[in-house]
């Protein structure tokens, strides 16, 4: 019985893994089985840091806005109940876009937010 040498699928398989670790460090980019490794803990940061993002990304518009509140003379905590009392549906994203870039209208969210407690 003859030996299987794998031929040209087991070349592109491989060719694909070198190409994505292009990049890497020592013979992270150069050796398949290495570079194989490496791939797929990256893969494995990629995937769990999409989830970190979204968890990032909230912590920051949850910054912006208290710092905004506290200005206007309030805290988070009262400004997100009061707009939820009052009727107005803004998530967090839109308030801390709100919070940056348009003061004056921040300003009266929070003066509805402080009338509806």
């Amino acid at each position: 019985m003859a030996r299987v040498k794998g031929g040209f699928k087991t070349r592109r398989r491989r060719k694909k893994v070198l190409e994505r670790a292009s990049g890497y460090y020592a013979a992270g980019s150069r050796s398949y089985t290495i570079a194989k490794e490496r791939n797929d803990r990256a893969l494995v940061y990629a995937y769990r840091d999409r989830k970190v993002k979204k968890r990032e990304f909230r912590k920051l518009w949850t910054i912006r806005i208290n710092a905004a509140a506290r200005i206007n003379g309030t805290t988070y905590s009262r400004l997100i109940h009061g707009l939820s009392t009052a009727g107005i549906d803004l998530d967090r994203k839109s308030l801390a876009y709100i919070a940056v870039n348009d003061p004056s209208a921040f300003s009266s969210l929070c003066k509805h937010a402080t009338a509806a407690n």
